[in-house]
């Protein structure tokens, strides 16, 4: 409170110092920043949400974010949004200052980050966690550690990481990090598997893993299959001999897509209208009543996979992209009892910090089958940083197909 006081006496008697004690209050709050949604202690200062609103005013040629001296005079490029609301409005490309890093802190430089729905429902002010603002954008990426900490135990320079939870704000060049806040992956896999392992294969490999005792020939029915978690369910099931049952919408380039679902291993691939027809009795012929349905979409979607479930089996619900209430018919849960449940791999890892351990494992394994060639990343759409509207706008199409990758 002084500060911002002593600020306010400071702009009415003399323009020139506005820009020192300005500068000095976003030098406090962007180390903070780095911190992410772990660590809710963002200081909300007037001042500073000013100065990044009004960013478009500064003067050119001056550095209102540089430090005095050493390394911390380095600034990077971040997207950072001051107010929830439209992506492609309230986003902004900014230079911000590179704190000096720590003795259990890490440097990374970010490679690559990608926009997921939950990113845009973040910037929307829609999602389940919201971050104090400013906040810089992205929650899931990979970057290239490039210094460490004189405490930093795990890490070393060239070391790929990702972050362990979200909040971190990927969407930029470099960042100052917790070393508990990230974790290792191999140098040597596609930088776009590195860059979306942490969100749609985890989902994929914990639904897959934590649900039902899942068997070599036992089968899995999902809908959203053409989605990112869609695309990893269908690797991860075939690589351990498990049937799945993938529905996408019908659309004029669906044998296109069906093939391509197949080459990743898909067991089939119908229509959301064959799922009330006489083809899936000739179906289940030959495949397994599911033990698992996996609902990505909710509304009608999600109540006609139930209707396939075996009794006793389960509906997980991972996601809601039709924006409608997943309805359960009373006849499933009386003479099926089918279970019904939720999952989201923020929670999972939020649950399993306390010991590293389970979520080491979940990364070795989906790293040994991407360098096996079992898992590949999902369709992607590279965009250049400077090209961020692009992408936000394209990221925001419904039920898109390629996954936007900002490339920094």
């Amino acid at each position: 409170m002084l500060l911002c006081s002593y600020i306010t006496a400071t702009i009415k008697n003399n323009s020139l110092f506005f820009k020192f004690n300005v500068v000095f209050c976003v030098k406090m709050w962007f180390p903070v920043l780095s911190v992410g949604l772990r660590k809710r202690v963002v200081a909300k200062s007037g001042c500073v949400v000013a100065l990044l609103k009004c960013s478009k005013h500064r003067e050119a040629n001056v550095n209102h974010f540089s430090h005095s001296a050493g390394r911390s005079a380095q600034t990077c490029q971040a997207l950072i949004y001051c107010k929830n609301g439209d992506p492609s409005q309230v986003v902004q490309l900014e230079h911000v200052p590179v704190p000096q890093t720590g003795a259990k802190e890490v440097l990374v430089k970010l490679l690559a980050s990608p926009i997921n729905p939950s990113d845009i429902n973040m910037i929307q002010g829609t999602y389940a966690i919201l971050p104090d603002l400013p906040a810089v954008g992205g929650n899931e990426g990979v970057g290239q550690v490039i210094e460490v900490g004189s405490q930093v135990k795990s890490l070393k320079a060239g070391d790929w990481v990702i972050p362990r939870d979200a909040g971190l704000g990927t969407w930029r060049t470099e960042a100052v990090l917790a070393e508990e806040d990230v974790i290792s992956v191999p140098n040597n896999i596609p930088l776009l598997s590195a860059a979306t392992l942490g969100v749609n294969p985890c989902t994929a490999f914990r639904m897959l893993s934590d649900f039902e005792d899942l068997r070599p020939g036992d089968s899995v029915i999902q809908n959203a299959a053409n989605s990112g978690v869609g695309q990893a369910v269908i690797q991860i099931a075939a690589a351990r001999g498990i049937n799945t049952i993938n529905v996408i919408r019908d659309r004029p380039d669906f044998t296109q897509l069906s093939d391509r679902l197949k080459d990743m291993g898909a067991s089939y691939v119908i229509k959301e209208e064959s799922l009330r027809r006489p083809e899936m009795r000739e179906l289940f012929k030959t495949c397994s009543k599911p033990k698992l349905a996996l609902n990505g979409v909710g509304g009608k979607s999600a109540t006609e996979l139930l209707r396939h479930l075996q009794v006793g089996g389960s509906m997980v619900t991972y996601g809601g992209m039709s924006k409608q209430p997943v309805t359960v018919p009373v006849s499933a849960l009386i003479f099926k009892d089918v279970k019904v449940c939720g999952f989201w791999v923020t929670q999972w890892k939020k649950d399993h910090a306390h010991d590293g351990r389970p979520f080491r494992a979940m990364l070795d394994e989906l790293c040994s089958l991407i360098q096996q060639g079992k898992l590949r990343a999902p369709s992607c759409s590279e965009v250049h940083l400077q090209d961020y509207q692009k992408a936000l706008e394209a990221a925001m199409q419904p039920f898109a197909s390629s996954k936007q990758v900002l490339i920094m």
